[in-house]
């Protein structure tokens, strides 16, 4: 999407949401957002291209406000002023029919304050038409599979209460895996706001390691704790947990909180282990589903002890606390995990004797009280001895708290960071992701 174009959309979402605005009776309150799209997608299996083609897509939702009720209608929207202002005003009239029926909403809140913003970031993405191409030259003779994701999303947010948000970003995001012969593979991610061919080549090369190592006999470990080194890939998948009943406010008052421990000063996690909030690279909005403005950066954990918990409005109305920009889950947006002192080159000399785990999946809590969390090993992990990869393992169930892992069996972070995107599609293309280091644990549990 042009920029001109972007710009046209923001003018059509603004003269929407004014006309709405006259239409609103009294005691009404409205928040208007928009999300829309314009995304390359292509789909890589066994080395060539099986899907491929441009999505345009976008969508509005209308959530109505009064006597502490509220209903919200979504509705595309198609650029055809007549056609998307007759669907804006059908839904504010279906709208006002159902708030009749529906039951009071003790902690609804309501549009407040007149904050507004506008950010647009462009980046260098590759053209649609060389996609395809450039991909798959660097992955010439190789099984790979994977699918790519880029162009411009859009985000608007205005309300009655008189706040206005708007947000733009070119992203792209690669989620890819290399397969053996044996069906074995290697899995990683490459994306940001600007394609780095070389960058790329350097990932491409790493796998082709990998591969060749997967090609050894796989070893067989016992259950049993053993010093493990994680990849970030590994560690962006521990950090999803914490949005997942352990940082909300709301599950710290209702008792539901891996994090509870935390909260109360029973525990500490290591004085190594740092977390924030980072909206600093401009892939994610600040914005939440309320129009609030999330700060620049929000520490969460500082060495090892809870600074801030993410709280909503809904929240913090429901338990007396004061927001600070949390979404309606209460979850992670861009995460942060501070840097450590383990140099990246020296990972398997540091690691001497273990386990090198690249990927996890079907993470759950298995003890939510006590931070405990299961999952499987996946794709390319290793045994590694006397700070050589000796043989690929077969995979592993472990089950441990994060207690022990960010706490006191952590070892360290290493210097350097990697990104690793939200690579979801569901109704749109997600935003956003994880910038996390990798990290060395002693002792980590592996039950089966």
């Amino acid at each position: 999407m042009k920029n001109e174009d972007i710009s046209a959309l923001e003018i059509s979402f603004n003269r929407l949401f004014e006309c709405l605005l006259e239409k609103k009776k009294l005691k009404e309150e409205f928040t208007f957002k928009l999300n829309k799209e314009r995304s390359q997608f292509t789909r890589f299996n066994c080395g060539k291209v099986r899907q491929s083609g441009v999505v345009e897509d976008g969508w509005i939702e209308l959530t109505l406000m009064e006597n502490q009720r509220s209903s919200y209608r979504i509705f595309p929207i198609s650029g055809n002023w007549e056609i998307d202002w007759q669907q804006a005003y059908n839904s504010l009239q279906e709208l006002r029919e159902e708030l009749l029926l529906l039951p009071v909403d003790p902690f609804l809140v309501l549009p407040s304050g007149n904050s507004t913003t506008q950010e647009n970031y462009s980046g260098n993405l590759l053209p649609d038409e060389e996609v395809a191409k450039t991909i798959l030259e660097v992955v010439a003779q190789l099984d790979f599979t994977g699918f790519y994701a880029g162009g411009v999303v859009s985000q608007g947010y205005a309300d009655s209460g008189g706040k206005k948000h708007w947000f733009s970003t070119d992203t792209f995001n690669l989620d890819y895996s290399i397969f053996t012969s044996a069906g074995l593979a290697v899995k990683d991610y490459f994306a940001g706001n600007d394609w780095n061919h070389q960058a790329y080549i350097d990932k491409i090369t790493r796998a082709k390691q990998q591969l060749e190592l997967l090609s050894h006999p796989a070893k067989k470990v016992p259950r049993g704790r053993y010093k493990t080194y994680f990849a970030p890939a590994a560690v962006a998948e521990l950090l999803t947990m914490l949005s997942w009943g352990a940082l909300s406010e709301a599950d710290i008052q209702q008792g539901n909180s891996a994090l509870a421990m935390l909260a109360n000063q029973e525990k500490m996690l290591s004085p190594k282990f740092s977390l924030q909030e980072n909206f600093s690279t401009g892939l994610v909005p600040r914005f939440n589903e309320w129009g609030e403005i999330a700060p620049l950066q929000l520490n969460i954990i500082e060495k090892g002890a809870l600074s801030n918990t993410l709280v909503n409005s809904r929240t913090a109305k429901e338990y007396g606390k004061v927001s600070n920009g949390a979404n309606t889950s209460e979850s992670l947006r861009s995460p942060k995990v501070s840097r450590g002192n383990l140099v990246s080159e020296q990972v398997l000399s540091s690691l001497d004797t273990g386990l090198y785990v690249s990927n996890l999946h079907y993470l759950n809590w298995s003890d939510r009280p006590s931070g405990r969390i299961t999952g499987m090993t996946r794709y390319a992990c290793f045994w590694v001895a006397n700070g050589e990869i000796v043989a690929p393992i077969e995979d592993l169930r472990f089950d441990d708290s994060l207690y022990n892992f960010w706490g006191e069996k952590l070892i360290d972070f290493t210097d350097k960071h990697e990104f690793i995107p939200e690579v979801a599609t569901y109704e749109n293309r997600q935003l956003g992701g994880s910038m996390v280091p990798g990290m060395l644990v002693e002792d980590f549990t592996y039950t089966l």
